[in-house]
């Protein structure tokens, strides 16, 4: 259906580089570092670009799952926590659901929620990542 890009440069070493990515609908440049993506600098890393990937995924998924079954969402807001454990490895990615969607019962949007945490296209791509968890609140 589509293509999108994206690009990184990292210049010297692990300890000492700093890099920079672009996404390729943007021409904002996030620097990233070592720091930024072990530590507490305040700069993107690629682990969150992965949570925010995979938040906005999530949430467009199910929003058509929702609209397809008859109950279009008012919103979906979705947050994700990714783990950068040992290796380095993504172990885990921590998923918060929060939708207001009017006339839904708590059983079918739990259906829709699990159709949708394994079926959107970034949480395919995310298959090898051990574990997901994921947290759903409906307001009605």
């Amino acid at each position: 259906m589509s293509t999108k890009n994206a690009d990184a440069t990292w210049t010297g070493t692990l300890n000492d580089g700093a890099g920079t990515m672009r996404l390729g609908s943007q021409t904002v440049d996030l620097p990233f570092t070592k720091a930024s993506r072990f530590g507490d600098e305040h700069k993107t890393n690629p682990e969150e670009l992965v949570g925010a990937a995979h938040a906005g995924c999530f949430s467009m998924y199910l929003s058509a799952k929702l609209g397809d079954a008859g109950f279009p969402p008012v919103s979906v807001h979705t947050s994700a926590k990714v783990h950068l454990t040992e290796g380095p490895t993504i172990s885990l990615i921590e998923l918060t659901v929060d939708a207001h969607v009017p006339g839904i019962d708590r059983q079918k949007f739990d259906e829709l929620v699990d159709i949708s945490k394994k079926n959107c296209p970034v949480s395919k791509a995310l298959a090898s990542v051990p574990e997901v968890k994921l947290t759903a609140t409906l307001k009605g």
